[in-house]
C-alpha cells in the first residue's frame, strides 16, 4: 500500500490540465474500514494537502459522528476522491474531478485494502461512477434512497456551504439519514 500511495502522490499523468502543479491528495490504509469518495479536492486541500481540511470537511465529520483525530486515522477512513488534484475553478464552484484518476487509481487501491465495510459515495461524481445504473433520476432521489445501496455504499449530498438550500429544503436529510449514518459509522469503528 505504502509504493501504491507513493506512485498516486507522484502521479502527473493530467498535469497538463491542471490549473496548479499536481498535488494528489488522499490517505489510505490496508485496513481501511470505511471508505470516502469525495469530489476532489479545493483549493485550500490543495494548499494544507490535508484531505477535507476546510468548511466541508467541518460538516461531514458532524454527519458522521466523529472527531477529527478518528476522521483522519487512515486505519479508521481511506479518503479517497474522484479526481486527486484541485482541478480548477469553474463559473460555479470548483471545476468537475480530472476524469483520469477514478479509473485508473481506485481499482489498485481497494484490492489492496483488507475488508472495508462501507464506502460513502459523496457528490453526484462518484454516484455516476459507482452505482451507474443503479442511480435514481437525480442526487436527491439516490440520497432521499440511500438505503437500497447498503450495506456496500451510502450516498450523500456534497457537504459543502453551498448545499445548505439542498439541506434546508431536504428536512428528512437530517431527521432520517443522518442517524443511521451516524449508527453505521459508529458500529464500524467500534
Amino acid at each position: 500500500m505504502k509504493e501504491l500511495l507513493n506512485q498516486i502522490k507522484n502521479c502527473e499523468v493530467c498535469k497538463s490540465s491542471l490549473p496548479l502543479a499536481p498535488r494528489p491528495v488522499l490517505s489510505a490504509s490496508i485496513n481501511s474500514k470505511i471508505i470516502i469518495i469525495g469530489q476532489a479536492p479545493g483549493i485550500k486541500v490543495h494548499e494544507s494537502g490535508i484531505p477535507w481540511d476546510d468548511r466541508s470537511g467541518d460538516l461531514l465529520r458532524i454527519w458522521l459522528g466523529i472527531e477529527k483525530n478518528a476522521f483522519y486515522n487512515s486505519d479508521n477512513i481511506a479518503i479517497i476522491p474522484m479526481g486527486f488534484c484541485y482541478p480548477g475553478k469553474g463559473k460555479s464552484g470548483d471545476l468537475q474531478p480530472r476524469p483520469e484518476c477514478a479509473p485508473l487509481w481506485h481499482e489498485p487501491l481497494f484490492k489492496q485494502m483488507a475488508n472495508p465495510k462501507l464506502t460513502l459515495l459523496i457528490g453526484q461524481y462518484s454516484q455516476r461512477f459507482y452505482l451507474n445504473e443503479f442511480r435514481k433520476r437525480n442526487l436527491t432521489e439516490t440520497v432521499k434512497n440511500f438505503r437500497e445501496y447498503l450495506p456496500r455504499y451510502f450516498p450523500l449530498p456534497h457537504p459543502s456551504p453551498r448545499n445548505r438550500f439542498w439541506l434546508q429544503k431536504n428536512p428528512w436529510f437530517q431527521t432520517e439519514l443522518l442517524p443511521v449514518l451516524q449508527n453505521q459509522v459508529a458500529d464500524i469503528l467500534t
